[in-house]
């Protein structure tokens, strides 16, 4: 299926999803994260879901690895518009957050963290496939962001759906995942 056909697709197919739906959905796929064997996460780049988006909750498993580890850092992408790129930014329990044009929200302050200290990313999707490519919301800033991390920092997305066989319309400069967490499986890549 190519990306933009896969990518429309799908949106529609999560904003089909009821409340009810995405509550037990989610919890679901907590349950697959929690059965994983992760490494020591020491910095962990999140994302806050996009309600209008019916994203998936990702505080939830932010929740689960700092219970796990209660020293974790998080990081949170903000993104300049300009440069077409994203840094992370550590945030605290005091950290102001602001929506941006995209309905993302991103924090207001804070030191661009280098993305060579990251132990694994929550990277946003709206499918993927057999392979661990995924479809995003087209604009490129994650893959660019990807491609500075260090070849060991865990790429991990949720999605409520399960694979396609193939995203047709990848790039050179596409990052796979290495995990995807659905209800129903944890596929490893």
């Amino acid at each position: 299926m190519q990306k933009r056909e896969a990518r429309e697709l799908y949106k529609q197919k999560r904003k089909g999803l009821s409340e009810s739906e995405k509550v037990r959905a989610d919890d679901l796929m907590l349950i697959q994260f929690q059965s994983i064997d992760l490494p020591y996460v020491h910095y962990l780049l999140s994302y806050w879901p996009i309600e209008e988006n019916n994203e998936p909750n990702t505080h939830l498993f932010s929740d689960y690895l700092e219970f796990k580890n209660p020293s974790i850092k998080f990081l949170y992408p903000r993104s300049d518009q300009k440069k077409k790129e994203m840094g992370a930014i550590e945030v605290h329990a005091d950290t102001a957050f602001q929506k941006n044009e995209w309905n993302i929200h991103e924090p207001m302050d804070g030191i661009v963290t280098d993305p060579g200290v990251l132990d694994m990313i929550f990277v946003p999707l709206l499918i993927f496939d057999k392979m661990g490519n995924r479809v995003g919301y087209g604009k490129g800033f994650y893959d660019k962001y990807l491609a500075q991390c260090k070849p060991r920092c865990l790429k991990v997305g949720f999605s409520y759906f399960e694979p396609i066989d193939h995203v047709e319309g990848t790039h050179e400069f596409d990052v796979p995942l290495n995990l995807c967490i659905t209800p129903k499986n944890v596929y490893v890549f």
